[in-house]
């Protein structure tokens, strides 16, 4: 399967490099900008003489030194207000992708620590061991004869056999197929998040050219706000995924434990496993919501709400697969 073979850590490579290669083309809106702000600096720095002058009133030098101080920051935009937000809000990122990391490698140990249990669990229980073993498998076809109800209990091995790796390969696929879903719902917040960097990173010296204005002040902080919160939320997302990583981890632990018993006999099902997987699908989603707690940019709402409702588009059809799958299909082999 083509979908498998998808390295969706080369994905978030490609997006990062996406946003240093666009970074330059904020100088092309650079000369725009100086333009609107030298004339809002005009009109600006001309309204406060002229009304200080018309009260017989000194003038107060140090508000009209607002225009000149975001002239600068819209001549040197890239290094000084991109550079300087990334240089302070990059450690957290790679803080909590440190975070990650650490997370998932502890679940990759034990998810392979389980599974080899797993199978000595089974292949120790004589009804359970022909089908995960091959060696076992034909050592019980050896000892029986050629008697009709050996040719019945014969037959009645290849079925439960079969019936067992059917079972197997569809609980599997519909595993990798909820663990493409969750990571691509990591690479859709990535990919929105670095489509919204970038744009505002262009079109960035025009808000500041523009807050030079009178009745425009307040476009600075909102630039500002949106730029910090959007950026927040591959951290953000970093953090839910090593909750859910931690999660699992805990799950394993837990059948690691029960698994350490001679007597217990693995089911091999992933329920529990599975609706972990569901829900983290659908609570990607409310990444842009959890970083506008953290900081308020009121112009992200909108896309907060048309996100909350493809979230909640996606987990009722997450749902539907998930009951379709492990009901249905399970219910047609049990009954076979």
């Amino acid at each position: 399967m083509i979908l498998l073979a998808i390295d969706f850590g080369n994905l978030h490579e490609i997006l990062r490099n996406l946003y240093q290669e666009m970074m330059p083309l904020c100088s092309s809106m650079t000369g725009v900008a100086k333009g609107l702000a030298g004339l809002g600096a005009l009109f600006y720095i001309a309204s406060r003489v002229w009304q200080a002058l018309s009260r017989a009133e000194p003038i107060d030098v140090y508000p009209l030194l607002r225009p000149f101080a975001i002239g600068i920051c819209i001549m040197f935009f890239p290094t000084t207000v991109l550079g300087t937000l990334n240089s302070v809000m990059s450690p957290i990122v790679k803080g909590t992708h440190q975070i990650l990391e650490g997370q998932t490698f502890d679940m990759n140990e034990y998810r392979q620590q389980k599974d080899k249990l797993e199978y000595e669990a089974m292949l120790r229980n004589p009804e359970t061991a022909f089908l995960v073993s091959n060696e076992e498998f034909d050592k019980q076809l050896d000892d029986l004869g050629w008697s009709p109800s050996d040719l019945v209990t014969m037959m009645g091995m290849y079925v439960e056999r079969g019936m067992y790796n059917v079972k197997k390969s569809v609980r599997d696929s519909f595993r990798e197929i909820l663990e493409i879903l969750f990571s691509a719902s990591a690479l859709v917040i990535d990919t929105l998040r670095t489509f919204n960097l970038i744009v505002l990173s262009i079109l960035g010296p025009i808000s500041f050219a523009l807050s030079v204005y009178d009745g425009f002040q307040a476009t600075l902080t909102q630039w500002l706000t949106r730029y910090i919160s959007i950026y927040l939320w591959l951290p953000v997302s970093d953090l839910f995924s090593s909750i859910l990583a931690r999660i699992q981890v805990l799950m394993l632990k837990q059948d690691i434990d029960a698994l350490a018993d001679p007597g217990f006999i693995p089911d091999g099902s992933n329920t529990v496993y599975i609706i972990f997987m569901i829900l983290g699908i659908i609570g990607y989603f409310t990444v842009p919501t959890v970083a506008n707690w953290i900081i308020q940019a009121g112009g992200v709402t909108g896309m907060n709400r048309r996100i909350s409702r493809v979230a909640a588009v996606g987990g009722s059809i997450a749902g539907g697969v998930a009951g379709a799958t492990a009901g249905n299909i399970s219910g047609k082999l049990i009954k076979k």
